[in-house]
């Protein structure tokens, strides 16, 4: 295979952060609340503890998904110049 004919290696990376309930749990929390509202104070409290729980956790998933990411990618592209061109003339 000739080296025109390869694909080059990607320069940039994505990633996608893992599958999570805990998002799921906060919106179970915060409708907690909102039944507390007309159902009662023990609701009010259950989805506030439940709300709680779950946005501490997912903020934790969250530090350690962004900590493996790399500082730094290798940048192929022209880079933007900050400042405009000046016209010539």
């Amino acid at each position: 295979m000739d080296d025109a004919d390869r694909i080059p290696e990607a320069t940039e990376l994505v990633y996608v952060p893992e599958p999570s309930w805990l998002p799921v749990f906060a919106a179970a929390g915060l409708t907690g609340i909102m039944v507390g509202l007309f159902a009662g104070l023990f609701w009010t409290i259950a989805g506030a503890v439940v709300l709680l729980i779950a946005a501490v956790a997912w903020i934790k998933t969250i530090g350690t998904e962004v900590s493996r990411m790399p500082r730094e990618q290798r940048v192929s592209s022209a880079v933007i110049p900050a400042i405009p061109p000046k016209p010539r003339g």
